[in-house]
């Protein structure tokens, strides 16, 4: 166990190192810049989180969108009701996931298999169409919600028009055009919002490092190898997979509250089904049941993502220039169709190399690379020796 700890606290230097420094090291890959790495680290908490109830308990969500919009709507309304500070709309937001995450884990878990993947997508689907129409007056519809000035002394306007703002109206907080999120007078916006980010992504990986190592985390994995095998034993499982469903969840508002304290709006679109799919191939595509196997899946399809929808017919004929002009025009067309709007193309190719001949993921791959190089080591040192041996 001491040399467990020692490695789960040299992991955790090297990856605060690492997620504290990206400025510098995704520098030269093009991704040294605050917004790109926000997403970065937000969406890494989204897969961590997803990762606690896939990874470890083979559960598979789709509907885990549908948490990351509660935390976006839960955090607007808290900067349009209370204050700016982004502590309590991050807590509200979190409370609000892990209710709600409670509710539909316990009609959803239920089920096991096809059938839980299939409830999980339709009550995120609900909530999208609740979002989008039925409550619009709460999310303002396929407007979105977003923050607004104060609401002055003697205006009689809504809500969705201003916003009251009891705790900053009641400190006398002066703003001067949109209103920016804040830590406690810290603006989140830029290289502030990135670090402030960085460090909750820090927590939520310490803390998911310890779910992985607890009994709670030996229970979900022996949930995932043989769940009926424990229920013949006597074990209630489904308590445990109602809890790993909220924490979960939670995860997902959290990042659902960092996407609205970056940019403080929130819309139906961040509940789509969509956004579900896409944190199960971030968190596939990194290496399910690794630690660091979502971050990883996160990073590569925010990067790729970022990369492949900015480049346009123009630059993809500028790049082809070498060719004859009719197969210059022929290979942008045909390469037209894997960027821009259509880079979910490459997506979807890209996961179905990784599905095929890494199942394990990217994880995977740097496993066995480090598995030749101990391989190769350990011949080398095996013909040192017979060599040095001496001749009978």
């Amino acid at each position: 166990m001491l040399l467990q700890e020692r490695k789960d606290l040299f992991l955790m230097a090297i990856f605060s190192f690492v997620v504290l420094s990206a400025p510098i090291l995704f520098q030269p890959i093009g991704a040294g810049y605050p917004d790109l790495l926000q997403k970065f680290a937000i969406y890494g908490i989204f897969a961590i989180g997803f990762n606690i109830l896939f990874g470890l308990t083979g559960y598979l969500s789709f509907g885990h969108a549908a948490f990351l919009g509660i935390g976006s709507y839960a955090a607007v309304w808290s900067f349009k009701l209370f204050t700016m500070n982004v502590v309590p709309a991050i807590f509200l937001s979190v409370i609000a996931a892990g209710l709600f995450a409670a509710l539909i884990g316990f009609v959803s878990l239920r089920r096991s298999g096809i059938y839980f993947s299939i409830l999980t997508l339709a009550f995120a689907q609900m909530s999208y169409s609740l979002a989008y129409s039925v409550l619009t007056p709460i999310t303002n519809g396929e407007t979105g919600l977003q923050v607004r000035a104060l609401l002055k002394e003697g205006q009689t306007r809504g809500l969705l028009d201003a916003d009251i703002r009891v705790i900053d109206s009641f400190f006398g907080v002066e703003e001067f055009g949109i209103p920016i999120t804040n830590f406690f007078g810290l603006k989140m916006s830029g290289w502030e919002g990135f670090y402030f980010c960085a460090i909750i992504l820090i927590i939520a990986f310490f803390i998911s490092l310890k779910i992985f190592r607890s009994d709670f985390g030996l229970m979900l994995r022996a949930i995932k190898s043989n769940q009926n095998r424990l229920n013949y034993t006597g074990i209630n499982t489904r308590p445990y997979l109602l809890v790993a469903f909220m924490i979960s969840g939670m995860y997902a508002g959290l990042a659902g509250s960092l996407l609205a304290v970056t940019d403080p709006l929130a819309g139906a679109e961040r509940m789509q089904w969509t956004a579900s799919g896409e944190v199960v191939l971030m968190t596939i595509l990194g290496g399910a049941g690794t630690l660091i196997g979502p971050l990883i899946g996160a990073g590569i399809i925010k990067y790729l993502e970022q990369i492949f929808s900015s480049i346009n017919n123009y630059v993809l004929f500028t790049f082809f220039d070498f060719l004859p002009v009719e197969l210059q025009v022929l290979v942008t067309k045909l390469t037209s169709l894997f960027v821009g709007e259509g880079w979910e193309l490459t997506l979807g190719l890209m996961f179905m190399i990784v599905v095929v001949f890494l199942p394990g993921g990217v994880v995977e791959g740097i496993n066995r690379i480090m598995g030749l190089f101990h391989k190769r080591k350990r011949k080398e040192d095996t013909t040192t020796n017979h060599k040095a041996q001496p001749a009978e």
